[in-house]
């Protein structure tokens, strides 16, 4: 899943908060502006089970 929304790449070195932009570069530094989606779920994923186990422990 890809979004249309991106963010500068160097924000946290150029900018005091983050940039978000529909084009592919920041238009106040020029940097290149990377995707702001989360990674899709994958459940071959090796250490999910760890992670969902722990998330239920923590409820």
């Amino acid at each position: 899943m890809k979004s249309d929304i991106r963010v500068c790449s160097a924000w946290r070195e150029t900018h005091d908060s983050p940039v978000y932009t529909l084009s592919d570069s920041c238009p106040d530094c020029g940097a290149v502006a990377e995707n702001t989606a989360p990674a899709p779920f994958n459940p071959s994923d090796p250490h999910g089970e760890y992670r969902r186990s722990l998330k239920r422990r923590n409820r």
